[in-house]
């Protein structure tokens, strides 16, 4: 085994006994046999960028989702005015490296949005992911008018029949979806499809008529993910959706890309100590058929970097 670099060393003896205590849920199973193509791809032990670098390239590089003149959006989570340190929002390392690789397979624009629960300026700003979006020649748009959305027909759900979803979401010809992995009140976890959410206007529909039943239901929305990406470098472990306080997080150091939410989703729950079917939204997903939540059924790719 390789000894640990001196940067993950200087992350801390705390974090680093979060990481040792997480190895299992998730990597204890054996990898898929072959070369792929693979359902899905966990990283592990590395930084936000390189653990993205890792993970894009066992799935192709981002050539394989976007081509050149295509536009793109990204929707990380970016719903609360709270800073990196408290892991409410998005990672901002991470959307800025997935902006660059967009831009750099020739995107012609890349947008980046949420549809925010404090102030969006705020929000945008404290997160720290509007400059790093911009630094890296990407756009901001904000998520909180009503004039931006479009009622859009969802006739395979069961409850959510029809929502208004961002323009943005919509008439992208790429849509990357980067939620962080954190604590929810409500509905246990915020993974894939809780953070499709932020391209709806009536979040308030959710939770009066059944969140978790919504939750899956949206995943029959006419626009789904081209590409999802877990950021579960720092997690909110508690206090979720906002957080209070930098000790509700931990450093967990991983990282997990696919095109199945279902799946994405059930192998984050693993990996947060959970069984898939005790987080609602992902066992009802499962059973409509929106992907697979069985990751016995699923090719994983693991990829352990740094150890």
């Amino acid at each position: 085994m390789k000894p640990i670099s001196r940067r993950h060393f200087i992350e801390g003896t705390a974090a680093a006994a979060a990481v040792i205590s997480w190895q299992n849920p998730l990597f204890a199973a054996p990898e898929s046999g072959g070369d792929g193509p693979w359902d899905m791809v966990a990283v592990r032990n590395g930084g936000p960028v390189e653990m993205f670098e890792a993970g894009i390239a066992a799935l192709g590089g981002m050539k394989a989702f976007v081509k050149k003149g295509r536009s793109v959006v990204v929707k990380p989570n970016i719903a609360w005015d709270q800073p990196p340190e408290i892991p409410a929002n998005t990672n901002p390392e991470l959307v800025a490296a997935i902006v660059r690789h967009c831009l750099q397979a020739g995107a012609s624009k890349v947008t980046v949005f949420d549809h925010t629960c404090h102030n969006w300026e705020r929000s945008y700003k404290t997160s720290g992911i509007a400059k790093a979006v911009e630094d890296a020649g990407g756009v901001m748009v904000s998520g909180n008018f009503e004039n931006a959305y479009r009622e859009v027909e969802l006739p395979k759900a069961k409850t959510l029949k029809k929502a208004l979803v961002h323009k943005e979401m919509l008439d992208s010809d790429v849509f990357i979806n980067v939620p962080v992995l954190k604590h929810h009140g409500g509905a246990k976890l915020t993974l894939c499809m809780k953070n499709l959410m932020g391209c709806v206007w009536d979040r308030r529909f959710f939770h009066k008529n059944g969140l978790d039943q919504c939750i899956a239901d949206l995943c029959f929305a006419p626009r789904k993910p081209d590409l999802n990406i877990i950021d579960a470098y720092r997690i909110l472990r508690k206090n979720g959706p906002q957080g209070r306080a930098k000790e509700d997080g931990e450093i967990a150091r991983y990282q997990m890309l696919g095109t199945d939410m279902v799946a994405l989703d059930a192998a984050a729950a693993k990996l947060f100590g959970k069984e898939p079917s005790d987080i609602g939204f992902i066992k009802i997903a499962g059973e409509m058929g929106a992907g697979e939540a069985d990751l016995a059924k699923v090719r994983i790719r693991r990829i352990t970097l740094g150890a």
